[in-house]
């Protein structure tokens, strides 16, 4: 599944590649990809004629925002991907389920093998009241909370360890306030928007930090490398473009695979030696899903 790296670099793609284009036409093939409309026209509708203005991230979603104060809001589930095309004469992948034609030329397109992913408008509460248009930054940094203000479908989501930049001692007091497993915590969607099984694995490796050690139980010391390893290897995912596993699912706005999984540290190392201790690194089934870790620096 794409998390936050892989994510945030559509992101930066995509505010080169779509701000200030105009959507000309909108075809839906599935519609299972867009099921919070009543309709496939009716998605349409709050589409075509609008031009995208910005494009900004919360956690594991991409936000269009057009002309009107409306947001295109984008998340991927398990195998999506955007590819922009300069022509539409381009070959469609298989499981293309929604393209986005634009007047000035060419195409997006939103491809979903798995359908668990989805595209919405949402439009902000001040809209709907008839009040002002919302001012939020969203493509400018740092303004998550007005996100959930002006997008009430992502009011659920926590913090978002890019955007929503805090001190440590406010993320201490979250986990603090918590008493569960530290990775179960991390991807939590409602306490950090945008940690999946991958970098939370990664994260934890770079803080020395089991798994399964409970939130409530970390050091101030352990808190403080927690919150330096979630910022400093999300940030080094992004500058490598995201990770691209085995089955190179996740492309990027191109197309093209991701450059971090070379420099994975645990995540799908089972059995190959720690590059900081040498000892093998271990995979466990928690909650589900596989982990990875180094039982020597990990603790």
């Amino acid at each position: 599944m794409p998390e936050l790296p892989e994510v945030e670099t559509l992101r930066q793609d995509l505010a080169k590649e779509v701000v200030g284009r105009k959507i000309k036409a909108v075809a839906v093939s599935n519609g299972r990809s867009v099921r919070r409309h009543s309709s496939a026209k009716a998605f349409r509708s709050m589409l075509e004629g609008r031009t995208i203005k910005a494009v900004g991230r919360l956690g594991k979603y991409l936000l269009l925002a057009l002309d009107n104060g409306d947001t295109l809001v984008v998340h991927l589930g398990m195998s999506g991907q955007l590819l922009r095309v300069k022509s539409v004469k381009e070959p469609k992948p298989k499981h293309t389920h929604v393209v986005i034609t634009f007047t000035q030329g060419g195409e997006l397109r939103y491809v979903d093998p798995r359908t668990f992913g989805e595209m919405f408008v949402s439009t902000p509460p001040a809209v709907i009241e008839g009040a002002a248009l919302p001012t939020f930054g969203i493509g400018v940094g740092g303004e998550g909370a007005a996100v959930r203000r002006a997008i009430p479908e992502l009011a659920h989501l926590g913090f978002d360890p890019i955007e929503d930049m805090m001190s440590w001692e406010r993320f201490a007091v979250m986990l603090r306030s918590r008493h569960v497993g530290i990775k179960t915590l991390l991807m939590d969607q409602q306490f950090a928007a945008g940690i999946g099984n991958l970098y939370s694995d990664e994260i934890l490796f770079a803080a020395g930090l089991r798994y399964d050690r409970a939130s409530d139980s970390l050091s101030a010391t352990e808190i403080r490398r927690l919150y330096r390893a979630m910022v400093e290897t999300l940030a080094d995912a992004i500058k490598h473009r995201g990770s691209s596993l085995a089955d190179e699912q996740y492309r990027d706005l191109f197309g093209e695979i991701g450059d971090y999984q070379g420099s994975h540290e645990v995540y799908d190392r089972e059995g190959q030696p720690c590059r900081r201790c040498r000892n093998k690194i271990v995979r466990v089934k928690f909650a589900g899903r596989s982990t990875f870790y180094c039982e020597h620096c990990q603790i």
